[in-house]
């Protein structure tokens, strides 16, 4: 006999059967979408998705309905991820939504994050390559369509906050099949024109169907190579897309890119009159200094007595070049002394002063004869004296005993 189990039991038993089967723990379900309630007061969503053969039972709780951003209702055709189980208390298995997205938006976000990694691998997103913005453009180009609210939004803040620019208008299709192509030849043109010094492409918010263009690969690579600084201002702040990615700088709002692209003109006229009143201080601080110095040397001893500076000064003046003549004569006076003490010793050791007194030198081929063992009986010599020399013939030679 099986044992008798309470309704609660088996509905929680059934529940773990469900719970515990790994193919239900995550899975998208398509279907449509009917009897659709936001229940305000807890911020949970309750619907029933169904198809042309069967339906089931979903709800979404707040924590997750919260991240929902489109506007559900009945008749949408959606994907819904989540998992399946039973709600014990009335016994009916239903689906637990966690997220939920129109059914062509499901598409596109997969082809977004293939792109999107694909552009990534390739490097078309790092921060190395973004071109900085010109902090005083003379010309912004825009790009976006002529009858959105973004154009008029972007001009009014601009003309507000920097109207010493000039605006480029050059209206695109910003949605459907056309619109990615639009975008690039008119960014072609743009560049070539070489106009711009900054451009602004982007529209206001919208579906992700709408905003689809922005996601071309050929467009993104179009703005990755542009000359120009390139600022993408697609949809709202929750929006992103392959442009913000690749662009030079990414805007939440086109409003908020027109902010980035130029400066605020009261700033800049209070940063510049902030700057001329410190300009000005400095130089009545600088003038006022100089001019107290410049007073307190024309009030100054030399200038008031400028006879008795130059007085003092020509006595001290005459007082040095004596000392200077007197250091000179007492310098060549010592200079002479020992110039002539020199000569003295010189002229004692000089074979001329030996000449002078009486002596004569022997010579033989230019050679001095500086021995009589020397000489030879009948051999010419010349000798050297005081006054020139004579040329003499050896007679006789006589050695005295002295010598040896």
């Amino acid at each position: 006999m099986p044992s008798v189990l309470s309704v609660k039991q088996l509905n929680l038993y059934v529940r773990s059967l469900i719970e515990g089967d790994p193919r239900l723990a995550y899975v998208k379900v398509e279907g449509e979408i009917s009897n659709f309630k936001n229940h305000y007061a807890s911020g949970h969503l309750y619907f029933t998705l169904k198809d042309n053969d069967a339906l089931i039972k979903c709800v979404m709780f707040k924590s997750n309905a919260t991240k929902v951003k489109a506007n559900l209702a009945d008749g949408m055709s959606v994907i819904c991820s989540g998992r399946v189980s039973i709600y014990e208390k009335d016994g009916q298995y239903q689906f637990y939504a966690d997220s939920i997205v129109p059914k062509g938006e499901g598409e596109l976000a997969e082809k977004f994050k293939l792109i999107k990694e694909k552009l990534e691998k390739e490097g078309l997103f790092k921060t190395e390559f973004k071109k900085p913005l010109p902090k005083f453009p003379k010309n912004i180009a825009i790009l976006t369509s002529d009858t959105g609210a973004a154009k008029h939004d972007i001009i009014n803040v601009l003309s507000r906050r920097y109207p010493l620019c000039s605006v480029l208008m050059c209206p695109v299709l910003v949605q459907g099949a056309e619109a990615a192509q639009d975008l690039i030849n008119t960014l072609n043109q743009v560049y070539k024109a070489n106009k711009a010094d900054v451009i602004i492409i982007g529209r206001g918010g919208g579906s992700a169907e709408d905003l689809w263009a922005f996601n071309d690969e050929n467009l993104a690579r179009t703005i990755f190579n542009s000359p120009i600084p390139v600022i993408s201002a697609v949809g709202h702040e929750t929006d992103f897309t392959i442009c913000d990615f690749v662009a030079d700088m990414r805007a939440p709002t086109p409003s908020a890119a027109a902010e980035l692209a130029v400066p605020n003109i009261t700033e800049l006229k209070s940063n510049l009159n902030g700057l001329f009143k410190r300009v000005n201080n400095s130089y009545n601080y600088f003038y006022n200094n100089a001019a107290g110095r410049l007073n307190n040397v024309a009030q100054s001893w030399f200038f008031k007595n400028p006879n008795r500076f130059f007085t003092d000064k020509m006595q001290q003046l005459d007082k040095v070049l004596d000392s200077l003549k007197n250091t000179y004569s007492n310098i060549l006076s010592l200079a002479q002394k020992n110039t002539d003490l020199l000569g003295a010793k010189l002229n004692a050791v000089s074979p001329l002063g030996v000449l002078a007194r009486g002596y004569s030198v022997a010579q033989t081929n230019g050679n001095v004869i500086k021995n009589v063992n020397d000489l030879k009986v009948g051999q010419n010599i010349t000798l050297v004296m005081q006054g020139g020399s004579a040329e003499c013939e050896v007679k006789k030679t006589v050695k005295e005993q002295f010598y040896e």
